[in-house]
């Protein structure tokens, strides 16, 4: 490892700045041992040894456990062959490495040659790493794996879709440690897990540090890639590090994705996981505060929290010595830009363990957290006379299911405990009361409204909707007492950004409902298709508020739900043999299912190991018109693989599709 020496220094003890791994500044082949001219600093100008930057190496007899050192394994006439054990300390990166002989005269080193420069990673399989990760299934998954599961959608329809990590990809790791080396990251902080992954949390978007991605929600994609339309990191990672400028565009997902490539890549266990109704709550006061008009329509000036449908996240593997016993293990990291941190848009690392037991007084950003899976979602009426008055409270709303991929497998694992307990739990009770003595703040008495019980109650359901079809959604009203009454109800349909941010109200309808004693009564409205298409966003979510105001006691019921489109998909299809080295065809095909006609449609296709990531356009696709690609391919790494497509286009995104491969080895001449 080498530091810049492209800056100017005052004073003639001034050595450069420790922050890039890719400055070259090399030791020389001899330096002579004697007196010096005063002022001269020749260490300074060097990498130096009490920075982690520059390691001598001793050849020992024996290597000791946790030291550097190297051992003699084989000798040969005139050469050597020596077994190197580094330090699980050692900072990560990019080495230079040099043989030097000590004479009487000074040091003679070999000449700078790029061969033999070493990356050292962290070490998940060593004990005395920070990062060690003691299953080895585990380690697989979390480190190995460079293909992963993303899940996005809604709680009641959850939806899934491959991402290419490609941590192994070539120029991926050079791209990282570029990251590091953009952010000006000290060299002497590289060994510490808890340092990198709040750098990579920061760098990995671009808000205020020209990090890896642009962030954008308003579904304007100018000059840029649309969120949804990334297969894969590999292709944004290597963009970044080759044009030095923030790629375009990114939403959560595709945040976490690269985020999992980068600490995978530089092996700190990592994997990415989806918060389901994640709270964002601005104030950090453990509410989220929705603000109705009188007669029952959401205030949207008033509302400044907002719940995403869902939220993508990652979680690191590492110990936290800086906090007490138990705070270890999984960590959350975000770098999706949310709120500010210590003056950068970053989060984390915050301990599950400490987030579970309401321990939030610990570093980094655990009350934000905390919040987006334990918020309470308060009703508030803003009256005409200026108050505001708590109508009801839902408490059960927020994180309602935190998953993540399984391990080994395609499939969903459900690890919300090891956030929260189950609600109603003496525990649960108990974390949350323990958060707010760690200074959450609570502005609002909601205790006795929680305690109400109303005689009505109201749900609704909304059924499976297609893309370009009509459909029902049922509001069902239960009257459990012997009294008779009349409701006032209000529907309104929002085209949803996923972020909860409503975009346009496509639907909105009033009625009136007469209750018998002891009753139920249904109320059925037809969403149809005219009404949302010409309105869609990216995810084709449709947001549903229904209130409810009981005339006789003034009882507001209030409930919201989203629903996501099925939207069709694109198939992948691969002839020729499936073995490394040698060539088959992958066609990508696509048919329009809608009456409109598709424009500037692009289809992405990649699959690590098996074909680098392309891209191809289609001008336009006529309604229930097919298009075929085709692509050669030559796959170059055997096992279970997998190819992901992706299509996008003005009016439609979203549109995934994959197909499972096993490449076989080449068989041996």
């Amino acid at each position: 490892m080498s530091e810049t020496s492209g800056t100017t220094f005052g004073g003639r003890r001034a050595i450069p700045p420790n922050n890039s791994n890719a400055a070259e500044n090399d030791p020389p082949t001899v330096e002579l041992q004697g007196p010096v001219p005063r002022g001269v600093n020749l260490q300074g100008r060097y990498p130096q040894e009490n920075k982690g930057t520059y390691i001598p190496v001793p050849v020992v007899s024996e290597l000791q456990s946790g030291k550097w050192g190297a051992k003699v394994v084989m000798r040969e006439r005139t050469s050597v062959r020596l077994s190197i054990q580094s330090s699980p300390e050692c900072i990560v990166g990019k080495f230079r490495m040099y043989v030097a002989v000590w004479t009487p005269y000074g040091v003679i080193r070999t000449s700078r040659n790029p061969e033999t420069d070493t990356y050292i990673l962290f070490n998940p399989w060593c004990e005395e790493d920070a990062v060690y990760l003691d299953d080895a299934k585990e380690r697989e998954e979390y480190v190995l794996n460079d293909i992963g599961v993303i899940f996005y959608g809604d709680v009641s329809d959850i939806k899934s879709r491959s991402w290419s990590y490609g941590q192994f990809e070539d120029g991926i790791l050079d791209a990282c440690l570029y990251v590091m080396d953009r952010a000006k990251m000290d060299l002497s902080g590289r060994g510490n897990p808890i340092k990198v992954s709040r750098v990579g949390s920061a760098m990995v978007n671009a808000r205020d540090d020209e990090g890896v991605l642009v962030g954008s929600w308003d579904n304007v994609y100018a000059y840029g890639v649309p969120p949804s339309a990334w297969t894969g990191s590999v292709d944004i990672l290597l963009e970044y590090h080759s044009s030095e400028n923030p790629v375009r565009y990114g939403q959560c997902w595709v945040f976490a994705g690269v985020f999992n490539t980068f600490l995978r890549c530089l092996g700190i266990p990592a994997r990415v996981v989806t918060n389901y109704f994640s709270a964002h709550d601005n104030n950090a006061n453990l509410q989220t505060d929705i603000f109705l008009e009188e007669d029952g329509n959401v205030n949207s000036k008033l509302t400044k929290d907002s719940i995403w449908n869902y939220h993508c996240w990652n979680e690191a593997w590492m110990t936290r010595p800086d906090l007490p016993v138990g705070f270890g293990g999984w960590q959350v990291v975000d770098s999706t830009p949310q709120e500010n941190s210590d003056g950068m848009y970053r989060c984390g690392p915050a301990s599950v363990q400490a987030l579970k037991h309401g321990h939030i007084c610990f570093q980094f950003d655990a009350p934000f957290v905390f919040a987006e899976v334990n918020s309470d979602v308060v009703y508030i009426t803003a009256k005409k006379d200026g108050t505001h008055v708590v109508e009801t409270v839902d408490a059960t709303h927020i994180g309602q299911l935190i998953v993540t991929k399984q391990v080994g497998g395609d499939g969903i694992k459900d690890i919300t405990d090891t956030y929260k307990f189950q609600e109603g739990q003496e525990e649960e009770r108990l974390a949350l009361e323990t958060a707010l003595m760690y200074g959450a703040k609570k502005p609002l008495n909601t205790e006795d409204v929680t305690k109400l019980k109303s005689d009505v109650d109201m749900d609704f359901e909304v059924e499976n909707a297609v893309l370009g079809k009509d459909f029902k959604l049922t509001i069902t009203f239960r009257n459990q007492s012997p009294t008779r009454y009349t409701i006032s109800a209000y529907l309104s349909g929002n085209i949803t950004f996923y972020t909860g941010v409503s975009h346009v109200e496509f639907k909105n309808e009033t009625f009136k409902v007469t209750l018998e004693p002891l009753s139920v009564k249904k109320e059925e409205v037809l969403i149809r298709a005219g009404e949302y298409m010409g309105q869609l966003l990216e995810q084709a979510s449709l947001h549903f508020f229904v209130t409810a105001r009981v005339n006789e006691t003034k009882v507001v019921l209030a409930k919201q739900k989203s629903t996501v489109l099925t939207i069709p998909k694109v198939i992948i299809k691969v002839r020729g043999a499936k073995v490394v080295g040698s060539d088959m065809v992958v066609t990508v095909e696509f048919t329009n299912p809608l009456k409109q006609t598709l424009r500037n449609v692009w289809i992405y296709l990649e699959g690590p190991g098996v074909i680098k990531p392309k891209r191809k356009l289609f001008r336009e696709i006529p309604p229930n018109s097919t298009v075929q690609w085709e692509e050669a391919s030559r796959p170059w790494v055997s096992g279970r693989r997998k190819l992901i497509a992706s299509m996008t286009s003005d009016s439609l995104r979203h549109v995934y599709g994959e197909l499972d491969l096993q490449i076989q080895r080449r068989p041996a001449e």
